[in-house]
This record gives structure tokens, sequence and C-alpha cells, in this order.
């Protein structure tokens, strides 16, 4: 298990709250309202410092306080359970946001949460993936390729901030043909070693992606293909050169890194147009526990899954279907339903299966139902 214990104080409805001796698998159900997906905050705070619902802060933080702090044990591989902490103050003008901290130490940056605790969310966002912009799927393959790849944090800053500065030197009306020439030569440089490394790792998620896929659904002519952002027969240099005038027209780079996708089609059409909701739904699930396989198997790091509402557009087979991969990838899972006996029984008598009652921000430990009695 990556998270041993969880603290929780001051986020949304919930009541401050102690989870000690967490399972493999961890339930929480109750009515709609009473905070359950708000657990699932909780636990995605010490992967990224936010919620997963919004980038907002002031929402995730109980209207009768002035921060939120989410405390957790989580296992560093071979060092064992460190202490993580995160502490989120409400935005008052320009003052402080809140304090990271992990294995007693201050840090700076929010990566350091993510490299020590990945994290795969499955929610209603999750059609996002499909029917979304493309910076959802820019986002997704981004995850995968930070987690398997050490120096692709670095190399996909320099990209940010080669474009950052460009495209401010665009939107002025007088150019600095010499700044602007240096800048885009710093963005092909190390554009051309981003797509390297997101097309390195696409190569390596397809085939998982495509034989977890069948296991949960017959759609055999879905298919889903990398664009890099630019034209993979031309030279980015050479693009930018023949699209100056344009850009300077528009006010920013038009192509580049920051416009890579995944191209996700059925029958050569738009997957997110022609699917039911439910095979769109199923096909989001093969992706995402496709990452969480791809991982352990490149790293050898386990992923926390957190799964927001699992019987929602899914029949009972294909419940059955996700929690078995789920389980055969061996990562811990924070779900919620409304009632435990429509998820409970899709576990195994050998797993830690954990369940809590969440009532009016209440949440408390059922020691009364296991696997066990269910089956």
């Amino acid at each position: 298990m990556l998270i041993r214990r969880l603290d929780i104080s001051g986020v949304r409805n919930l009541v401050p709250v102690v989870l000690d001796d967490l399972g493999s698998v961890n339930i929480f159900y109750g009515l709609n309202g009473a905070g359950k997906t708000s657990v699932l905050e909780s636990v995605h705070m010490l992967s990224s410092a936010r919620s997963f619902r919004s980038h907002k802060l002031n929402p995730l933080i109980n209207n009768a306080e002035d921060k939120c702090v989410v405390f957790g044990q989580i296992r560093f591989g071979s060092d064992g359970y460190q202490p993580v902490g995160v502490e989120r103050i409400k935005a008052r003008g320009s003052g402080r946001s809140g304090t990271i901290k992990v294995a007693g130490q201050t840090v700076s940056s929010a990566a350091v949460l993510a490299e020590n605790l990945p994290i795969q969310v499955i929610s209603s966002d999750t059609f996002k993936l499909l029917e979304g912009a493309p910076i959802v799927r820019r986002q997704f393959i981004d995850w995968g390729v930070f987690h398997v790849e050490q120096g692709f944090h670095s190399v996909w800053k320099k990209v940010q901030r080669g474009l950052k500065q460009r495209n401010s030197l665009l939107r002025h009306g007088r150019i600095d043909d010499q700044q602007l020439h240096a800048w885009t030569l710093d963005i092909v440089r190390y554009s051309e070693d981003l797509d390297r490394l997101r097309h390195k790792y696409f190569e390596n998620f397809l085939p998982v992606f495509e034989t977890l896929l069948k296991r949960l659904v017959d759609l055999p002519e879905l298919s889903i293909s990398y664009y890099r952002g630019w034209d993979k027969d031309r030279d980015l240099a050479d693009i930018y050169k023949e699209s100056a005038s344009r850009e300077i027209e528009k006010g920013y780079t038009m192509v580049g890194p920051h416009r890579a996708d995944l191209k996700i089609r059925y029958k050569s059409m738009v997957a997110a147009e022609v699917l039911s909701r439910g095979q769109q739904k199923l096909v989001v699930c093969a992706m995402r526990v496709a990452q969480g396989l791809l991982l352990s198997q490149m790293t050898g790091k386990k992923c926390v899954f957190l799964v927001d509402d699992l019987p929602s557009e899914l029949d009972h087979q294909h419940r059955e279907a996700l929690c078995g991969l789920l389980e055969e990838i061996e990562c811990q899972v924070f779900l919620t339903c409304v009632d435990w006996t429509d998820v409970v029984s899709y576990w195994s008598p050998e797993n830690r299966v954990k369940m809590f009652h969440v009532e009016q921000g209440k949440i408390s430990r059922n020691n009364e139902v296991s696997v066990n009695h269910v089956l």
C-alpha cells in the first residue's frame, strides 16, 4: 500500500478525521452530498496539492475555516513510510497559498508530491479524455512520461518557458527579431527532445492499452494515434520561418509540442461522437489502468486509483471486470458509491478491503462488513 494513514482537516464539509490502517481497497459509501468525493480530493492533494475537481482553491476549504490540511503516511520505496503534509490557505490578495512538507522538509514544487505518489482518477470528468480539449489528452500522456522518464520535467519546463517568452514577443507591436530568433531556436531544440520522450512513452503505452481494452469491451476498430503538434514530415524550425507573419498577426505560437494530442477514433470517426456513454467510460478506464500497469512494469512503482461513483454508467459485468484489472495490477484503490453492496463483492476475499460510512461529513469505519460476508 502506498498510503497507510490519512489525517484530514478543513476540507469542504468533512469533519476532521484520522483514517489509519488503510487497506488495499477502501470503499467510502453514503448518500449523495455526504462528503465521499471530498475524501478522494484529500488523497489527491497529497499528489498535487490541489483537487482533481477544480484548480480553484477556496471552494476546497471549509467555509468556516481559513485553511485545510491533509497529512499522510506514504511509502517511499525502500525508505518505508514517510510523512507528507499539504496545507492550503484561502486566497486573499497575493498572500501565500500554503505549505508542502515531505519527510519533514518544506518543498517548493508539487512535482515532488507527484513523483512519490502517482495517482490516477476515474470520475465523471474522465470522459474529457475523449470529448475534451487536446490539453486534457496532452496532460494524460505527460503524466506517464513524467513518471517513467527522469529528465522529462526539466525539458517540459524549458519548452513552457520558451513558449511564454516567444508568445510575449509575438504579442508586441514591435518585435525584437534577434530575441524572437533566439527563443525560437530554444523551443525547437527542446521541442524535439520533448517529442521523442512522448513518442517513446506512447509506443510502450499502446500495446498495454489494447490488451486491457479487449478485457473490458469489444471494440476492435478503436484506434489511438499520437500527434506531436506539427507535421511529422517537416522540420519545426522551417515551419516557424514560414508562419512568422501569421504568428505575429495572431500574437501566439501556432504549432509545436503545446499542440500535441492523442487522436482517438472508432471506425475512422471521432470516438466521442459515436461510442455510447458506457463504451466511452470503458475506453477511458482502459487508458487509466494501462498507465498504472505500465508505470509498474517500467519503474516498479505502484499507483493509487481514485474511483468516484464506480457504478455510474457501468453494468455489473463491466464493474466486476474493471475491479478485476485494478486488483491484478496490485494498486491501492479509494472508491466511492452510494450502496456498498454494489461494489464490495467484486474484490477477492484475500484483498484488504476496508469500509467507511460517510454521513453529513462524518466518516466512520464499518468493521462489521467484509468481503467474506458477501461472498
